[in-house]
C-alpha cells in the first residue's frame, strides 16, 4: 500500500552557525542518491512513478513545490486522479519519504534550489521500475 510520511528535523544554532539534523531518518535503505538544481523555476519535472521504489526528499537550499499520485494503474492510469501538494523548504528541515505507488512531480521555487533524493534501488533496479507521464496527466497548480 502506498504511503507517504513527513520526517520533521531539527535546527540547532550557535555563535558557529547553523546545524540542521535529521535524528529521524533511518538511512539503512538507502543505497545512493543525487541531487536536482533545475536552471529556473519555470522548469517542471512531472511525471515520474515508481511500483516499487523508495524515495526520500530534502531541500536542503530554497524551497520547492512537490505533488504527489497514487498510482491506481501504472500501464494505464486514471486521469481524474487528484495530485497531493507539498512544500518542502530549507528553512523549515523536513524529510518526505515515498513509498512506492506514487507518480511525483516537482518545481522549485526559487532560483538556485537544490533538492536531494535518497532511493533504496540501484539505478538499474530504479531502471526497470521507472514509469512516465505526460505533463499534462494529472491537474496540478504550478
Amino acid at each position: 500500500m502506498a504511503y507517504h510520511n513527513l520526517i520533521q528535523g531539527s535546527k540547532y544554532t550557535d555563535d558557529r552557525g547553523q546545524l540542521n539534523f535529521f535524528n529521524a531518518f533511518n538511512l539503512e535503505s538507502v543505497v545512493r542518491f543525487y541531487e536536482i538544481k533545475p536552471d529556473n523555476t519555470d522548469i517542471i519535472r512531472a511525471w515520474q512513478a515508481h511500483k516499487e521504489e523508495m524515495k526520500w526528499f530534502y531541500c536542503h537550499t530554497g524551497a520547492f513545490l512537490l505533488y504527489l499520485v497514487v498510482v491506481d494503474d501504472f500501464e494505464n492510469p486514471t486521469g481524474l486522479l487528484k495530485p497531493k501538494r507539498i512544500i518542502l523548504e530549507a528553512k523549515n528541515p523536513m524529510i518526505l519519504e515515498l513509498s512506492g505507488g506514487y507518480a511525483t512531480g516537482l518545481k522549485a521555487i526559487y532560483e538556485n534550489s537544490t533538492l536531494q533524493v535518497f532511493s533504496n534501488f540501484s539505478l538499474e533496479e530504479s531502471k526497470n521500475d521507472d514509469f512516465r507521464y505526460p505533463i499534462e496527466k494529472w491537474d496540478a497548480k504550478w
